[in-house]
């Protein structure tokens, strides 16, 4: 049997097409080394995880791609015609409805580039409040507190307002409270200072504070401000909410709940 005859009905001979598999499993192990070796160099360096894991993603798909169009030329094809027609269909694609698709890929590519978060970090976007996964090529990948993954489009994120709660070391806690009319109320903030004080992990600098927030169709409200590691964010506020709570009640100072007085006439 000669192996480079062509064979009936497809044309290839079978040294062709022996070519284009070892082409085709050379190349896609030599693209697993490259990327294995990127993503090394890259823990070495000072980039930001989130935009080394963009490159990366989108060098696979170049390399494969890559590696594919290789493989093709062991068939026979030219590859200055394979390239050339690839072209046109792209720019014929990219006329008629793939606009959508390059505008995630550039916002995706700002977003690693501009860093306006972090692999980790907690954000609101879209409606949507979670931890970041990950940038994709087409979309970020944010996991909700309930475990619930969602995919957003990445030209939704970077044309729309993004809350970071985590980029920053420490924030501000705040408990809101209200006491009953007729309290004391430089008692009520000296109580709620020294509750502050206490907690072992409310920082002593910036200092707590309570301001006096609103005067309130059935209790005066007070706003507990009290700054902490952001780690340490959602302990504080839970821990501060019940100690204050707990405080009061032994002072004898009363936290209102809304009510309404009714007033009966006898004709």
């Amino acid at each position: 049997m000669q192996v480079e005859k062509p064979l009936p009905y497809i044309g290839l001979s079978l040294m062709q097409i022996v070519w284009f598999i070892v082409i085709l499993v050379v190349g896609y192990v030599v693209v697993k080394i490259i990327i294995l070796l990127l993503k090394k160099s890259f823990q070495r360096t000072k980039l930001p995880p989130i935009l080394s894991e963009f490159i990366v993603r989108v060098t696979s798909i170049l390399l494969y791609i890559l590696v594919f169009l290789l493989a093709l030329t062991a068939l026979g094809y030219d590859m200055s015609s394979i390239v050339l027609g690839l072209s046109a269909i792209l720019g014929l694609i990219l006329g008629f409805g793939m606009q959508d698709t390059v505008t995630n890929l550039a916002s995706g590519f700002w977003l690693a580039l501009t860093r306006p978060f972090d692999k980790g970090d907690v954000v609101s976007v879209q409606g949507y409040t979670g931890k970041i996964v990950g940038i994709g090529i087409m979309s970020t990948h944010l996991l909700t507190f309930d475990n619930t993954s969602i995919t957003i489009p990445n030209k939704l994120i970077w044309g729309s307002p993004i809350v970071n709660y985590t980029r920053m070391n420490i924030r501000r806690v705040d408990v809101n409270v209200g006491v009953a009319y007729g309290t004391d109320l430089d008692k009520a903030v000296k109580i709620a200072i020294d509750v502050m004080k206490k907690h072992s992990l409310v920082l002593d600098d910036p200092e707590p504070s309570v301001a006096i927030t609103e005067l309130a169709d059935s209790s005066i409200n007070l706003q507990l401000r009290a700054w902490a590691k952001t780690a340490d964010y959602w302990t504080v506020k839970g821990e501060i909410t019940k100690a204050i709570y707990e405080a009061y009640e032994k002072e004898g100072i009363e936290i209102p709940f809304p009510q309404m007085d009714v007033h009966l006439k006898k004709e």
